[in-house]
Order: structure tokens, then C-alpha cells, then sequence
């Protein structure tokens, strides 16, 4: 029995030096670091950070005044509109709030009317407290980048899941591994070669059978996969039970992967419960906790890159929670909103896809159930309890 033994360790040894050969391949305990390359593998990353960056990708991007009026053709917007050769305005927001997000900071740097995100960015602070950035041994004028930190409790460096997550995210992506191997492979994970005859290391017709065995196993890369093995007397193969159990894995997946929502500022059991019975109300939840300070930062950020600390102009992210409700709810809030005076048809009309009549009854605002013009009818608190005039005259008249 130490002899089998001896020899089924020397077999495992052998299978666990080629496993560790492969990039993360491990016999005992597979393991995946967690790094800026395979982050969005696991799925649940790349859906919550799809929905953060979906609606800062969808705002509308604007420059207002002092007073709150916009710009329509300031050199900013050309800017944002067309950042550089290699990206769209779209591609640049959702981009810039991934990485933002991951790794905790962005850097955009504004050069020859083109704006870039830029890697690789060295930051400290002199004795002065003013940032100097380096890229390489170049020093960056810093009137030329801007530091975009998800501030945690350090002035200089931001922190974003890769830093936040680390560990939890690097349990999921290994879970998840160990049973997309187990079933891509049919379940077939490893074998144990007993053999009763005598054992030498040494001997080249022994290696040789080993490594021909190994060969025939490792090929085994589909469930549909067939291997037929001879073996000679003394030798047998057989198939070890599973150390991966499914049921124990699902459950950590089931509690870990919601856990990595609360380093982007989600409750994962909430917005999902919300988005199953109110998909308006889950993508308000969404935009509220997490979208909103996001977007406040990057139009802090912007706004000193493109203008300096002593301009009145400021860009601004302004997004439309309309875009994230069904078209029922829309038909709905937008004949809510016409008949509360608050818009006119014209613009309903906009919001739900139709053109615009551009008539002076469609632009006109109304108010009450009567839909009269507030123009040709005061709006006062009797007119509010609806009827006509000539009801009021008569009440006027009975009194």
C-alpha cells in the first residue's frame, strides 16, 4: 500500500508540475488575480458597471453660465463631441467611468484640442501642495490633466474595486472557474493511476508510460471527448471524485458576487428586487446612489480642465431618467405632465419618439381637465375646480 501510495504521489506530483506551467493553472487550488484585464470577465463587475456607465454614456453634455444658461456653441462641446481620432464622445464617458470606477482615478488630459485619458501617470505633491504629474520622466503642465479620484481617505490617490474588492473579487472569479472547468471538461477533473508492481523513477519505459497516460488525459477537453488507454498488467486508472462540489459553490457565489455591488455604491439584492417590480424606481435607486456623485466629479473635473479655477462657465451631465422607463410609463407621465400645465404636447410629443407639430395649439400650455389655454383662461382656483363660464356666472348669480 506505500508503494502505490509512493507512486500515485510521484503521478500527482507530475500532473501538478504541468498544471503549473499554465497561467493560473493549480491541481489543488485554482487561482485568478484579479487585474485590469479580467475584471469584466465575471459578469456581474461588467452588468453593474454597464448600467453605471450606460447612463453617464447617455447624458447630454452642456455648458451653462453663471446663471445657469447654456452655451450652445461654446470650443468645449467640439471638444467633448469628438475627444480625439480614436474615440467618440460615447465611447470616452463610458470608458472614462469604467476605469474610474475600477481603479479609483482617471486622469484626462487636454492637448491641441484633443482630450485623452492618460496612462501610466505618476502624481505627488510638492511642498507647495501642488500636484505634479509625470508620464515617463515628461512632467505634464497641470493645467493640461486633471486627477480624477473616487476619493476614499487618501488626498492624493483614489480607490475603486481592484483595491476595494480584491480579495472577494478574486474568490468569485476563481469559484466561477472551478465550475467552468468542471463542465466544460464533463466533470472530469483528475485520475489516479494504481499500479502493484515495482516502482523506479528512474526507468525510461515507466516515464515513458506515464507521460503517454498524462498525454491521453490532458487531451480530454470535451464532454463528448472519448479516450481509449491500454495499459499493461499491474496498471489501472481511475477516475477521482470531484473535490469540486457544486452545491457549496453556488452558495459562496450566491452571497460574494452581491458583495462586490457595495464597492460601486450598490445594494445588489435591492436594485435587483426593484428592477423585477419597478424598473423606473431601480434605475432612479441606481442613478441616485451611485451615477449622480460620479457625474458631480467628472463635472468639477472638467469644467477646471477646460476653463481654469477662474472662469463662471461650468460643463454640466444632464440626463434624462425617462430614457430608463417603458414606453407605457412614458405615455403615461407624458399626458400626466400636459394636463399639470408643466409641458406642452409639443414636447411630449419629443419625448416619446413622435415629431413635433409646431403649431400653436401643440407649444401652447395647459392646465386642468378642461384643458384650457392658461393664456385665454386665468388659472386661478376657480378655474382649477373645472366647468365652464357660464356655471360660474350662475353661481356668481345664485349668491
Amino acid at each position: 500500500m506505500g508503494l502505490r501510495n509512493r507512486f500515485s504521489n510521484y503521478v500527482y506530483n507530475k500532473l501538478e508540475k504541468r498544471m503549473n506551467q499554465i497561467e493560473g493553472g493549480s491541481v489543488r487550488f485554482p487561482y485568478i488575480p484579479a487585474t485590469e484585464d479580467n475584471i469584466l470577465q465575471s459578469s456581474d463587475v461588467y452588468e453593474l458597471l454597464q448600467d453605471i456607465s450606460n447612463q453617464l454614456m447617455l447624458a447630454e453634455i452642456v455648458v451653462e453660465d453663471e446663471d445657469g444658461n447654456e452655451i450652445r456653441n461654446d470650443p468645449a462641446l467640439k471638444v467633448l463631441k469628438n475627444p480625439n481620432s480614436y474615440l467618440t464622445q460615447s465611447e470616452f464617458i463610458k470608458l472614462m467611468t469604467n476605469y474610474y470606477l475600477l481603479t479609483g482615478e482617471v486622469f484626462p488630459l487636454l492637448n491641441d484640442k484633443q482630450i485623452h485619458l492618460a496612462a501610466g501617470v505618476y502624481t505627488e505633491l510638492d511642498k507647495n501642495l501642488i500636484e505634479h504629474f509625470k508620464i515617463g520622466s515628461v512632467e505634464i503642465p497641470p493645467d493640461m490633466i486633471r486627477h480624477v479620484k473616487n476619493i476614499g481617505t487618501n488626498h492624493l490617490k483614489g480607490v475603486g474595486l481592484l483595491d476595494l474588492g480584491r480579495n472577494t473579487l478574486e474568490g468569485v472569479m476563481s469559484a466561477e472557474k472551478v465550475l467552468t472547468d468542471k463542465y466544460t471538461k464533463g466533470g472530469l477533473l483528475a485520475f489516479l493511476l494504481k499500479l502493484d508492481a515495482h516502482i523506479n523513477p528512474a526507468n525510461g519505459a515507466q516515464s515513458k508510460l506515464i507521460k503517454a497516460i498524462l498525454d491521453q488525459l490532458e487531451q480530454i477537453d470535451d464532454s463528448r471527448s472519448v479516450k481509449m488507454i491500454p495499459l499493461g498488467k499491474g496498471y489501472e486508472i481511475e477516475a477521482m471524485k470531484s473535490p469540486v462540489e457544486d452545491e457549496k459553490i453556488l452558495s459562496y457565489l450566491n452571497v460574494y458576487k452581491k458583495d462586490l455591488g457595495k464597492f460601486l455604491s450598490i445594494n445588489v439584492d435591492t436594485y435587483q428586487a426593484l428592477i423585477k417590480v419597478d424598473f423606473e424606481k431601480a434605475m432612479m435607486y441606481l442613478h441616485n446612489k451611485a451615477v449622480r456623485p460620479i457625474m458631480k466629479n467628472f463635472e468639477d473635473h472638467l469644467s477646471l480642465l477646460f476653463y481654469g479655477q477662474n472662469s463662471k462657465k461650468r460643463i454640466k451631465f444632464k440626463i434624462n431618467v425617462l430614457d430608463f422607463v417603458t414606453y407605457s410609463t412614458k405615455t403615461n407621465i407624458g399626458y400626466n405632465i400636459v394636463r399639470t400645465g408643466i409641458t406642452s404636447p409639443d414636447n411630449v410629443a419629443d419625448m416619446l419618439g413622435f415629431e413635433k407639430q409646431n403649431t400653436p395649439e401643440t407649444q401652447a400650455i395647459y392646465i386642468s381637465n378642461d384643458l384650457s389655454k392658461i393664456g385665454e383662461k386665468k388659472a386661478t382656483d376657480d378655474s382649477l375646480k373645472g366647468g365652464d363660464d357660464n356655471d360660474e356666472k350662475e353661481g356668481n348669480t345664485d349668491s
